[in-house]
């Protein structure tokens, strides 16, 4: 769920800005999706905090401002200044409150690199990272009107929301690029443009009020003072007085130094004698206060250091918005402009000679941006470029970083909105085919002039694969090998290191392809396992050669093997193979395996009569039983019988299956558990298929004084049988009763202590447990739990004996009805009645009524004909 209140509200903020819809222009989200919040990027929430404390609009100016723009006027409540959030809220802004922000001018959803910003700025990797369906067509959006034009609808906000997700997911495949070439540069929060306020600055740093200089004199004089250049533009050195250095740079300054101080210091001079020597430098840098306006993210005022350029306030400025430019910022000053910075120059080529510094009162202006082109598909940086008056399409291709290594490069496509005056018959698209002999980005290509709007798509180059042969099959190197004219299907099959021992020297396929597609079946035969061909023959690009292997047409043989060993089942079968080898692929014997002899049951030569198969017995000795200690004597279990001397190797045949017999009777010990109120409890073995429950209990020295025999515990888990339930007390005293049961593996008895107590549960007004009362019927101790309760039906009760025997109500025809008597530490339940069961008594009542009436009605009749 959380991700689907990311996703809606990205698609509709994404559209905002690509959908070239006008309807879809206006579209604002509602003020449900607009209390979607927080979801994605803790560490934007400062920023964000930041960016609205220093936006210079009051919260009162933010909210009405968000009103205008169709926006819940709390929408940034949280982010400005003391505002706090709600319960349950996240502290991470969503995409919702990045289109809000763009959408003021606040800030530029990509300097945050949210998940919108990445969605678009990075359109290709996108495009490349997410495969969709067949299920993008828009068609059902749309309708036509009475004059035939064809207009969105978009009923409900399911309907709005399906949109932009289908139109965001078509512009992503058919189209990459929407990011704007240069944007990028000022949406990381670095500090690369920063001027350093501490120097050191060159030479032809410009001085003036706010610095302060370092003079460092050594030689005959040795000292060191700081100068602060004031208001005036001028420093006071001591000794030597006031000096002019506004407007100055530091070479121009290090010339009027040479003459002051030369006046003061006679070693002052610049000959190679000179006795004192000086050094001046800038160790604090003032700041200027500049103004960018314009179509930038945050105009304003900004204060940035004297050696800071045009960069730096563009940078302080969140660089160009959407609607500015990237390659005609001016630089003015005084009124005039001294300087116009063309980015692409910066960011193409590292050409920052236009990029002058900054003075006070400097203005650097962003005009809307010009004609833009998109170029995408395979070129290294596909974006949208703009345009100057000499830009041409090979210009383009190379700011977009050129062509990838899987272009086509002497063909690309065009898509042009054509001119308003060239329009004619609903032609406003066009499609244009540039081709050249040689790469369109290089030496030789057209010159083709591109307009705005373009859209510059460059293909890939065919997935096909030319100039080679195919072989496949029962080669050494099967895979591609390459074709060149006059190849025999033999050059190609030595070429793919031969064919192999086991090939099959009736028949080669060549696949080949003709002019019309169609597929064309051609054959060759072998001589040898050399590869020599018989009828050799010339080869063409791209046929197919399969070469193909006896195997392939031999049947899977197989033996199988169950029974007495540790992992029976089918094996594949091989030439002399015998049943030791398969019982040693199977893992070896169980314990329990007969070694006298073994059966196999073998496909008969005919099947006359119904036979499926015939058996034989072949031998076995004991050299099957591979598990021996150091002294080659069986490690196993005793009473293993094998006949004496070697059994000669049984070789089998395909198909044969063995049976390896098992000893009769044979087993290991069998285990019952015996607990409770014994003397000696504990686990103990059977020493005979003929023992039963008295015996084992012999065993363990009888009962104890405490022992409930009534309520013993009898499990058997063979069968998953459960507890069983016994008479114990019968059993001890007379050891032919039918309850003194043969005792199995696994089985556990457990003799508790006396427990004189009657839980009683169900469908009672008490549920409690009620001291036993010898002799007590079923009903004493249902009234002794509140009795039965509404819902309850008493003729249904039944107690559950403390040896595990269920007894209930007997119904007798004339005799009472057997009651069960509860024992010490038995159940009782009642259960609650049946409502499928109820009977309807006024439709019987009814019935019986009728039958009266009628019986009457018949009397009175009768008397009435004998009188």
């Amino acid at each position: 769920m959380r991700s689907m209140s990311v996703r809606r509200p990205l698609l509709v903020a994404a559209l905002l800005c690509c959908v070239p819809v006008p309807a879809l222009a206006q579209q604002r989200p509602s003020a449900a999706e607009a209390q979607v919040l927080l979801q994605t990027r803790p560490d934007l929430v400062a920023q964000l905090r930041q960016r609205l404390a220093t936006s210079g609009l009051t919260p009162d100016q933010v909210r009405a401002r968000l009103r205008a723009e169709g926006y819940p006027e709390n929408l940034l409540d949280a982010y400005l200044t003391g505002g706090t959030f709600g319960a349950g809220q996240d502290s991470v802004p969503s995409d919702q409150v990045f289109d809000a922000v763009r959408t003021l001018g606040i800030t530029d959803t990509t300097e945050f690199g949210g998940v919108f910003g990445d969605s678009l700025a990075r359109s290709q990797r996108y495009r490349d990272s997410v495969t969709f369906g067949d299920s993008l067509s828009l068609e059902q959006f749309y309708t036509v009107d009475a004059n035939g034009n064809r207009r969105l609808v978009l009923r409900t906000r399911e309907d709005s929301l399906t949109f932009f997700s289908r139109e965001l997911r078509r512009r992503a495949i058919t189209d990459s690029g929407y990011v704007i070439f240069g944007r990028d540069l000022f949406s990381g929060g670095t500090t690369q443009f920063d001027a350093n306020i501490s120097g050191p600055v060159d030479a032809t740093y410009r001085l003036g009020p706010g610095d302060r200089l370092v003079l460092v004199l050594t030689g005959d004089v040795e000292a060191a003072h700081t100068l602060d250049v004031t208001r005036e533009g001028f420093v006071v050195i001591p000794q030597v007085g006031q000096v002019s250095v506004a407007n100055l740079t530091l070479a121009q300054l290090e010339d009027v130094l040479y003459a002051r101080l030369g006046r003061v210091y006679s070693g002052v001079r610049r000959s190679a004698g000179a006795t004192t020597r000086f050094s001046i430098n800038v160790a604090r840098l003032r700041s200027n206060q500049v103004f960018v306006v314009g179509s930038v993210t945050r105009p304003g005022s900004y204060r940035v250091s004297s050696a800071g350029t045009a960069l730096t306030a563009l940078y302080a400025a969140g660089g160009p918005s959407e609607a500015g430019t990237m390659r005609r910022i001016q630089v003015r000053r005084g009124g005039r402009t001294v300087s116009t910075l063309d980015l692409y120059d910066y960011l193409l080529r590292g050409d920052a000679s236009r990029d002058v510094r900054l003075q006070n009162g400097d203005v650097v202006f962003v005009d809307v941006h010009g004609g833009r082109v998109r170029v995408v598909g395979e070129v290294l940086r596909p974006a949208t470029y703009e345009l100057t008056d000499s830009s041409s399409l090979a210009e383009i291709v190379q700011a977009a970083g050129g062509f990838t290594a899987e272009a086509a490069t002497r063909r690309l496509q065009i898509e042009r909105i054509v001119p308003a005056a060239q329009r004619a018959g609903g032609a406003e698209r066009v499609l244009i085919d540039v081709t050249s002999p040689s790469p369109l980005a290089g030496d030789g290509a057209p010159v083709v002039a591109v307009m705005p709007g373009d859209v510059i798509r460059v293909f890939r180059v065919p997935a096909r694969v030319r100039n080679r042969v195919v072989v496949r099959g029962n080669v050494w190197r099967a895979g591609s090998v390459g074709f060149s004219p006059g190849m025999t299907v033999g050059d190609a099959l030595r070429l793919a290191g031969g064919v192999r021992p086991d090939a099959y020297l009736g028949q080669i396929l060549i696949t080949r392809i003709e002019s019309d597609s169609s597929r064309r079946q051609l054959r060759a035969a072998l001589r040898d396992t050399t590869g020599a061909v018989v009828n050799d023959f010339e080869l063409r690009d791209d046929d197919e050669i399969r070469v193909f292997s006896v195997a392939e047409f031999r049947p899977e043989r197989f033996v199988a093997i169950s029974g007495a060993v540790r992992n029976g089942g089918q094996f594949a079968y091989r030439e002399g193979m015998t049943i030791r080898d398969l019982i040693l692929l199977a893992g070896g014997l169980e314990e329990s395996a007969y070694l006298n002899e073994a059966e196999i049951a073998r496909l008969p030569e005919t099947r006359a009569n119904g036979v499926t198969a015939r058996t034989m017995r072949v031998p076995l000795d004991s050299t099957y039983l591979f598990e021996r200690d150091g002294n080659g004597r069986y490690a196993g279990p005793p009473g293993l019988q094998a006949a004496a001397g070697n059994a000669p190797e049984v070789l089998l045949r395909p198909y044969d299956n063995v049976l390896v017999l098992r000893q009769p009777d044979w087993e290991l010990q069998r285990e019952v558990f015996l607990g409770g109120e014994v003397r000696f409890p504990g686990t103990y073995a059977l020493t005979s298929q003929r023992d039963r429950l008295t015996d084992v209990i012999k065993r363990a020295g009888g009962l104890t004084d405490e022992a409930y025999a009534a309520g013993v515990f009898f499990y058997r888990k063979s069968g998953r049988l459960g507890r069983i339930g016994i008479e114990l007390p019968e059993v001890l005293r007379r050891a032919n009763h039918p309850d003194n049961l043969l005792l199995l593996d696994g089985d556990s008895i457990v003799v508790p202590r006396y427990n004189a107590v009657v839980n009683v549960t169900g469908a009672v007004n008490s549920p409690v447990a009620v001291s036993y009362v010898r002799g007590a019927d079923l009903a004493y101790y249902i009234r002794a739990a509140g009795g039965p309760s509404q819902k309850a039906d008493p003729s249904r009760a039944y107690v559950t004996q403390p040896n595990g025997k269920v007894q209930s109500i007997s119904r007798r025809r004339f005799l009472p009805d057997g009651v069960p008597e509860p024992r010490a530490g038995s159940s009782v339940y009642v259960p609650e009645r049946d409502p499928s069961l109820r009977r309807d008594y006024l439709a019987v009542f009814g019935g019986v009524a009728q039958i009266l009436s009628t019986l009457v009605g018949i009397g009175v009749a009768i008397i009435a004909v004998r009188r």
